[in-house]
């Protein structure tokens, strides 16, 4: 079994407060992330998820607990450098990552700012915005982008440094439709592609639904864990931590409260009408 690229062990972490105790945030989480998958951390606003990214490359540092990438210790300040070589993170607002005035020059400032040599960057700026489809724009100023673009620029960017690990926090979240359609295909393709292990912090269900393991999180604890399929089968249990499920497993849901036979597990369109054509062929 390959060793975790992500090590999380009962992690606690609490904010300070002027007065009175300080709020805990996340209360004894334990998970392990093998290397080349894609999972998504899913809860709402409020449950923790984006406070657990941070700790993943070391911007907040455990309140309790340990947080291992690759098996370095996040609190080992001689080892910061390299855990943010092995996890880079992109945020909501693209124009928050964007530094330069041209596309590719952006993209190069990563790499730069680790020593790595002119020619390698050059190298590496390529391949990076022909992987998120963006090559074409290598001279194109980013603030005339669209914001699905922009944020292609701002995963390309990480993507120059190599990281072994790249954690998306809500990177769709100020996208309009488009945009989130173009950020998730680019996601699924870097993890397909470039076996390079993505954790995706969401609160949508139907980008939850794409990757292949999902973690739910509600309270600053982990409440499920499992394949999206499994997951949001259990539609009442996700109801009491204030999720919903998918709209076609809501569908199935409510006519099996009908009484009709259908299995949960449908998550794409294409699934829940071949399952509800074949329950009208009967």
């Amino acid at each position: 079994m390959n060793e975790p690229i992500l090590k999380i062990e009962d992690l606690t972490f609490s904010y300070p407060v002027e007065e009175g105790e300080p709020r805990v945030v996340l209360n004894g989480v334990d998970l392990d992330i093998e290397p080349g998958t894609f999972v998504a951390v899913l809860g709402h606003n409020g449950s923790g998820k984006s406070t657990l990214a941070k700790h993943l490359n070391a911007i907040l540092l455990p309140s309790g607990g340990k947080v291992y990438v690759s098996g370095m210790d996040t609190a080992d300040e001689a080892l910061l450098l390299d855990i943010r070589r092995t996890v880079g993170m992109v945020f909501q607002n693209p124009d928050n990552q964007i530094v330069a005035n041209v596309v590719e020059e952006d993209c190069a400032f990563g790499p730069e700012n680790l020593g790595v040599p002119p020619d390698e960057i050059r190298e590496r700026v390529d391949r990076a915005l022909k992987a998120v489809g963006m090559y074409h724009f290598k001279d194109h100023a980013p603030h005339l982008l669209s914001g699905g673009q922009k944020q292609r620029i701002a995963i390309a960017g990480v993507l120059a440094m190599e990281p072994r690990c790249v954690v998306l926090d809500e990177p769709t979240a100020m996208l309009d439709p488009i945009g989130r359609r173009e950020v998730m295909e680019t996601i699924k393709a870097l993890n397909r592609d470039s076996g390079v292990t993505v954790v995706l912090i969401t609160h949508h269900m139907d980008e939850a639904a794409q990757a292949d393991r999902l973690v739910v999180m509600s309270g600053g604890k982990i409440v499920s864990d499992g394949a999206p399929k499994e997951v949001f089968q259990r539609v009442e249990e996700l109801k009491t931590t204030g999720l919903t499920v998918p709209e076609t497993v809501r569908l199935c849901y409510e006519l099996r409260q009908e009484g009709l036979d259908l299995p949960l597990d449908t998550l794409s369109d294409e699934e829940c009408a071949q399952t509800l054509y074949q329950l009208l062929q009967r």
